[in-house]
This record gives C-alpha cells, structure tokens and sequence, in this order.
C-alpha cells in the first residue's frame, strides 16, 4: 500500500514538474522574442531616424549646390581677367586680410564681435561635423571615442564660443535696432537688407540656444547613466541650464532629440539661405580677397579695345583680335557683362557693412553717391540677368541696363576717384573699378561727359593741357611775378 502511494505520488510529481519545465521554457521564449521585438524596435527607430537624415542632408547639400552653381554661373558671365600672378603675395594678402581680419580692427567694437562670431563659426563647424556622423551612422559623441580625454576640453571650447557667439549677436542687434548707427542706413538699406541682417543674427541666437539647452540635457542624462548617454564632455555652460530641465529621462530625451534636430536641421537650411543673403561672403571673402588687385590704389589699367585701335593706327598691318562670339565691343561698361567675374564676385562678396560709404567724401557731403549701393546694385542686376537666362535662355535681352537702370549718371559722376571706399572695405572690394569703367562708357560711347570735362578734354586736345592757355603762355605767371 506504501508503495503503490509512493508511485502515485512520484507520478504526480513528475507530471508537474514536466508542466513547470514546459511552462518555464515557454516563458523564457516569450522573454526572448519580447526582448528582440524590444531591439528590433529601438533600431529600428535609429535607422529610420538615420534615412530622414540622410535624406534631408543630400537633399540640402543638392539645394545648396543649385544655387551656388546659379551665383558662379552669374558670375563667370563677366568679361575675363588674369588674377593669377604673385601666388606668394596673394596668399599673404589673403592671410592678413581674411584670415586675420586686419582691417576690421578700425572699429574696435565691430571688430571684437565679429572675431567671436567668425572663430565661433569655424570652430564649431567640428561639432557640427560630429552631429552629421551621428545622424548618418547613429552614433552618439562619436568623436568621444576617437579624441577620448581631449574630448571634454572641445566641448567645453564649443560651449564658451557658443556663448560669445550669443554675446556678439545680441550686441549686433542692438546696434542695428536700438542705436541705429547711421552706417547702416541709406537709401539702398531698404526693408529686405535691414530684415536679411536681423535674420541671420536671430537665427544664430537660436541655433546656439538650442545647441547650449541639447547639451544640458545630454549632460543630465549622463548623470542619470541613462540608455546610451555615456559620460562624455565637459559642459561648463549648459550644466547651469541643467537645473532648468525637467528630471524625467524620457522629458530629457525629448528634449535632447528635438534640440539636436533643431540645431542640424536649422544650420542645413541657414546653408540653403545663404545663396540669397549678403551672408554669401562667409563662402566668397577668402577668394575674393586672394583675388584683390594687388596694383597701387588708382593705377587705371589700359583697355585693350584703346589699345588695339592705336597698334591699328601706329601699323596698319596689325588686325585687332575679333571679339569672342556674342560679345558685344565697346568702350567701359553699361551693363553687368561689360564687368569683369572679379567685379561680379565682389558684388556677391559684399557684407553691406557700410564702412564704405561712410568714409566716402561724396556722401558725407550730401551726394547722391553710396559705394555700398554701386555694389548691392551690381549684385541686384548681375541676378536679374542669371534669372533671365534660367527663364528665357541666354539669348534673352530684357532692355534695361546696369546703367540708368540702376545706377544714376549723378552717382557716377558724384565720387572724387579718392579711394577711400576700396582702403576702408574689410574684404578689398573695389567699387571704383565699377565707377570708372561706367564712366568710360558714358565719355568714350556716348560722348555725355559733364561740361566741366568736355572742356577740360578741349584744353587738353588743343593745349596738351587742362587749362585754357596755349603752351606758348605757360610760364607768363612766372615772369609777371618778377
């Protein structure tokens, strides 16, 4: 009886004991395809946060690179000039100008808060480069692993440049809208350059808040040793924003997530925006400034349309060289391809800064004449005719003109040729070159110089000076004096 009750009770217990086994291998199944179902979802979310990324980057580089590709082809419609002699020099010239700001240092003030934005922009493009590997490759602080120790200093120098960079914008935008300094009026600062201006330097607050709040709240996650936020950084801005965050990791995340978006998504689209602001010159200043005319300050350059009809004149054996086809032969300029590509660039270079026309004798004195408006008008008509040609082909004429169109014949003859304008440019823009060339036209084409010239031509003419007397009586003030 004992055994059969012994029996009955091993069978019992086995039969449980093999559910329990079954039950157990069941649960730990569930658990497995519960975790996998749990990575394949967290990857998931990764590498399609990865594909919008690299959508929205080849997206915005193919944007960029259209538009860029329109400003080169705008300015390669200007006539042909040799800038390539001195590589030496020019690369000195570059150097001091460009890259050392030296001619910035003429106004302090400007000056200090521009080298915080100019060194904050080329110095945080790394960060910026950290952000673009990550979104591709969904890493995190990539660069954490590659620089180990040194990483916490770069971090700590993006913060501080993110701060000064902050500084610099806010003070600018005092400047512009609270001060009003007279530079940055004129009749040519209309609504869209004064708006493009605070645009940019809005935009730059944001961007800089939110790379200062996503950093915070990395910084609070770390501590937490929350998901994949390791310790990586020193952050001796944003750790005082941390307190300002809520406490929740999954709030912190958001936040993060949203800021780190904001803050690539906001610098690929102030890329997209530069193409139509005066913002260009942070791609164009080093070229054009390599490009400078390195001739003393007034030297005129010959004109080889003049100089091939004296060669003619002199031999008549010598055929001048046809004009190359489509181009039309005269004398100066009357319309943005009658320029040079070097003029055209500096009109795509130029900050509207106003230091030129501020120190311009003309407009001090009331004159019509603003340098700064000579080159934002240059710039205006050179996109219109690119505009034209994606619109209507290059063939395409639409009857106006850089000249009267644009720029008055009072403009032209207001400026005094003293140079003022090309030393005072921070980037070596030259709108004399412009003036002088429209000028050419007027007086070699046209034939419409001012009376005082026309006169002054006669005297020379028929003189061989600027004056009214004969060369017989030059010296006759000499001896009447004696």
């Amino acid at each position: 009886m004992f055994f059969y009750l012994w029996k009955l009770f091993c069978k019992k217990a086995f039969n449980k004991l093999i559910i329990t086994n079954i039950k157990l291998k069941f649960y730990h199944a569930i658990c497995r395809l519960l975790q996998i179902t749990i990575f394949e979802k967290y990857y998931a979310r990764i590498m399609i946060g990865q594909i919008i990324f690299i959508i929205i980057l080849i997206a915005a580089i193919y944007l960029f690179s259209k538009n860029a590709g329109k400003i080169r082809r705008n300015i390669l419609l200007g006539k042909d000039t040799d800038r390539s002699d001195h590589p030496a020099e020019r690369w000195k010239v570059m150097t001091k100008v460009a890259l050392g700001q030296s001619k910035m240092v003429k106004r302090p003030v400007a000056a200090v808060m521009h080298f915080f934005i100019y060194v904050g922009f080329v110095i945080i493009n790394l960060e910026v480069l950290e952000i673009m590997i990550d979104g591709i490759f969904g890493s995190h602080r990539i660069f954490s692993h590659v620089i180990g120790g040194l990483y916490g200093l770069l971090i700590g120098g993006f913060e501080i440049l993110a701060v000064l960079v902050l500084t610099a914008c806010i003070v600018f935008l005092i400047r512009r809208n609270i001060i009003h300094l007279k530079r940055f009026s004129g009749v040519e600062m209309t609504e869209w350059p004064k708006s493009d201006a605070n645009y940019i330097l809005c935009i730059e607050i944001l961007l800089m808040t939110a790379f200062l709040t996503m950093n915070a709240a990395d910084y609070k996650l770390q501590a937490l040793h929350f998901g994949e936020y390791i310790k990586a950084g020193s952050f001796p801005v944003s750790s005082f924003i941390a307190p300002l965050l809520p406490n929740n990791p999954h709030t912190l995340v958001i936040t993060e997530r949203v800021c780190w978006w904001f803050h690539i998504c906001g610098i690929l689209a102030f890329l997209n925006y530069l193409p139509y602001s005066k913002h260009f010159h942070i791609l164009l200043a080093f070229p054009n400034v390599y490009y400078s005319n390195l001739n003393p300050k007034g030297k005129f350059t010959n004109m080889a349309s003049v100089t091939n009809e004296v060669k003619a004149m002199l031999d008549p054996s010598f055929t001048p060289p046809p004009a190359p086809d489509g181009e039309v032969s005269r004398f100066g300029a009357k319309d943005v391809t009658d320029l040079t590509w070097k003029n055209l660039m500096e009109a795509y270079t130029c900050t509207e800064c106003g230091r030129c026309t501020s120190v311009c004798p003309a407009n001090i004195t009331g004159k019509l004449l603003s340098p700064r408006k000579i080159m934002m008008d240059t710039r205006d008509r050179i996109t219109e005719v690119g505009n034209n040609i994606d619109l209507h082909g290059k063939d395409y004429k639409d009857d106006k003109s850089l000249l009267d169109n644009y720029i008055t014949r009072e403009e032209l003859w207001a400026c005094t040729t003293c140079n003022a304008c090309v030393d005072a440019c921070p980037v070596n823009i030259n709108p004399l070159e412009i003036i002088t060339e429209m000028r050419r036209y007027v007086v070699m084409e046209e034939a419409q110089a001012p009376a005082s010239l026309n006169n002054m031509f006669g005297n020379v003419e028929n003189n061989g000076a600027p004056w009214k007397y004969s060369q017989a009586d030059r010296l006759n003030w000499k001896e009447n004096n004696h």
